[in-house]
């Protein structure tokens, strides 16, 4: 439902703004990528140190999302509107 007086377009204009294309965003995603590449291939060919690289990577990959984010590279929050 649309709250009365607001029309549709300035609703999903406002919600989807940019998808999360940030520089934060993509090194966290091609970290993480990278991550269950290493791992995958660790299983594959029974090398559990490489297993363990990639969950470690995994880690690594969302530590790295948040610094970034928090260093003003990633999505810019909004702040909550005191008009209840």
């Amino acid at each position: 439902m649309i709250p009365a007086g607001r029309a549709k377009e300035e609703l999903v204009s406002a919600e989807h703004d940019n998808h999360g294309q940030t520089p934060a965003a993509w090194t966290a995603s091609i970290v993480v990528m990278i991550a269950f590449f290493v791992g995958t291939l660790g299983l594959v060919i029974n090398q559990w140190l490489m297993v363990w690289i990639g969950a470690g990577l995994v880690v690594l990959g969302g530590v790295l999302g948040l610094v970034m984010s928090m260093a003003g590279l990633g999505k810019q929050r909004r702040e909550p509107s005191s008009s209840g």
